[in-house]
């Protein structure tokens, strides 16, 4: 017998797939001006021509165009790279937990790298931001890899339940140990609080290499796992006779979410928001397929966060406000709002 399914039904999917389309170039738009207003912007503004003289002709003699050469088109270009490695983390973790209110944070990932770091400035003392990247990375990593083995994944296949507890309590452990480190050693405090605010002030072309490395292998990882991402929504069940297999899924999701989410957070310090709501954001108008949810999550990421790093240029000139408050006051109504109007969509 043939099942009957409503009209509504076979509708939905098609229906969330064209009004992809159409919001795609409107999307992409936001995303060029608001990397061309990045870049004319500041504590000091450079006119639209001289930007593109820079760029096409740069002169080294013009203090404008190194401005934009060496600061503003590398900050601008990691902006949005943190800001996609942000919203994909954000989507394979809600996917991987089957929660929509998961965040990358559940896996310990900004607790490990906040650990790293305070370890790494107490013993070598450096100051650099490029070199204690290195620190916070490999942080998120240990702290990834810790919760797995503590969530029973590297025995079969994890349970999301399992993982967030085990993240909970690795990142509380990690946090008291940061806490303890920053109170007994206060000039650890003074560089660590730089890269703690979540800013991209002063991060440029040398973070911008390495990290956009992770970033393109996780968003890879993360972008081949679409399919299977979207069979084990069904469960694991359905999920093993579709084809997938939940343990290798999750494993290399959480491989993903590390290399983002650590990546993302060894750049430019822990960044609430943009990894929650990104995903749901996207969901909203695309739909749960991942194969389009994903690369939604990654575009609406890169322009929120862009445009909370330009809006906290501008906002106490000649000041700069760091672009994780900025996110936090943008993302906070954005979330209570999608809450308040049960708009948060199941997985």
């Amino acid at each position: 017998m043939t099942a009957i399914v409503p009209e509504t039904a076979r509708r939905g999917p098609a229906t969330r797939a064209r009004r992809g389309a159409r919001w795609l170039p409107l999307f992409l738009l936001a995303l060029v001006l608001l990397a061309v207003l990045s870049v004319v912007v500041g504590s000091r503004a450079i006119d639209p021509a001289v930007v593109w003289q820079a760029i096409v002709a740069p002169d080294l003699a013009d203090d404008r165009h190194v401005t934009v050469q060496a600061l503003r088109l590398p900050r601008t270009a990691l902006v949005v790279v943190v800001g996609a490695a942000l919203g994909v983390a954000g989507a394979v973790m809600q996917a991987m937990t089957r929660n929509p209110l998961a965040e990358p944070g559940l896996l310990g990932v900004n607790a490990g790298a906040a650990a790293a770091v305070v370890t790494g400035v107490l013993v070598t003392r450096v100051v650099d931001v490029e070199v204690y990247l290195w620190f916070a990375f490999a942080g998120a990593a240990l702290a990834a890899a810790a919760v797995y083995a503590l969530g029973g994944a590297l025995q079969h296949a994890s349970n999301p339940v399992r993982l967030v507890l085990a993240g909970a309590a690795l990142s509380v452990v990690l946090g008291a140990y940061t806490s303890a480190v920053l109170v007994n050693f206060p000039s650890v405090f003074d560089t660590f609080r730089f890269w703690d605010t979540g800013s991209f002030q002063g991060r440029g072309g040398d973070a911008l290499v390495p990290v956009g490395i992770a970033v393109g292998v996780g968003l890879l990882i993360a972008f081949s796992l679409a399919r299977p991402l979207n069979a084990l929504a069904l469960g694991a069940e359905f999920g093993r006779a579709l084809g997938a297999s939940p343990r290798r899924t999750w494993l290399l999701a959480g491989v993903a979410v590390v290399l983002l989410a650590g990546g993302a957070t060894a750049a430019a310090g822990p960044i609430g928001f943009i990894g929650l709501t990104a995903p749901l954001i996207g969901r909203a108008i695309v739909g749960p397929d991942y194969s389009r949810l994903l690369p939604f999550s990654a575009l609406v990421a890169a322009i929120v966060l862009l445009a909370a790093d330009i809006l906290g240029r501008v906002v106490v000139l000649p000041s700069e406000l760091q672009a994780s408050i900025v996110t936090a006051v943008i993302g906070g109504p954005v979330f209570i709002a999608l809450v308040r109007r049960r708009r948060v969509p199941t997985l």
